[in-house]
């Protein structure tokens, strides 16, 4: 079980992007995901005019790797660490600032 999910608010602690925040949008593989509005490239992209997509210079959301980000806790406005506990026979994340599950 990975401790940060897809559609989870993520906010950045290292790098160029720091102390922004965003939504996971999509896990690469264990080590990699990328976060809505985070890490944003300009992409020069050839035009296909059978398919109708122009070209020209667009944003792309680049990867960036797992151990840059926390996940964001409501609670405290800040990013938090993550563990596992079971309730009810369940596997579940909480914070471990103020174990509240996620």
């Amino acid at each position: 079980m990975m401790k940060i999910r897809k559609g989870d608010e993520v906010i950045v602690v290292t790098g160029k992007d720091k102390g922004r925040q965003g939504t996971v949008l999509e896990l690469i593989d264990q080590e990699k995901l990328i976060v809505e509005g985070v890490n944003v490239a300009k992409k020069h992209v050839r035009g296909n005019p059978q398919a109708g997509e122009p070209g020209g210079i667009v944003d792309k959301n680049m990867p960036i790797h797992i151990s840059n980000v926390m996940l964001f806790n409501p609670k405290t406005n800040k990013g938090d660490r993550v563990g596992f506990r079971t309730e009810d026979g369940k596997k579940v994340r909480f914070f471990k600032s103020n174990n509240e599950a996620v």
